[in-house]
């Protein structure tokens, strides 16, 4: 059976499997921290924000709780919890929610997740798709972000 990533999709994760993502960014946080800067778009009813992780660095995503699309361009392996596979070139994939991964950049790498809102503000978008915003490299104290809202 292919994995559910190379397939196009990502696939809820188990409770277990967050746990375990969970784990990792708790070891990860011992190590020293690379900043990466957060470009959001609100525009059409969409939320897109988009990062990019330098080659080298692993990185844990905070739980979602809807659904996404998730572009992939680089190099880098995905763990979902069932599978971890490493996508190389261009993805376009389908997110389902209560999902938390972990990923590591072969190359730097870009991810844009995509979601459909009603949201006014960066904060509400990020608000309505994680209990954990607090989490977010986005809202740590000297954070990098470029805000685009259009009002469309």
């Amino acid at each position: 059976m292919m994995p559910a990533l190379t397939a196009g999709r990502i696939p809820a994760m188990t409770d277990e499997a967050i746990a375990r993502v969970r784990r990792l960014e708790a070891a990860l946080l011992e190590l020293p921290q690379v900043p990466i800067a957060t470009d959001h778009v609100l525009h059409g009813g969409m939320y897109a924000r988009t990062i990019m992780i330098p080659a080298g660095v692993v990185l844990t995503g905070a739980l979602i709780r809807v659904p996404t699309v998730l572009i992939l361009a680089g190099d880098a392996t995905v763990d979902t919890g069932e599978d971890a596979v490493r996508l190389t070139g261009y993805h376009v994939l389908a997110a389902s929610a209560h999902r938390r991964q972990a990923f590591l950049a072969h190359a730097d790498t870009w991810l844009t997740m995509v979601f459909a809102t009603r949201a006014a503000t960066v904060e509400q978008a990020e608000d309505e798709f994680t209990d954990e915003a607090h989490l977010l490299l986005s809202r740590q104290l000297g954070a990098v972000n470029a805000i685009h809202i259009t009002g469309e």
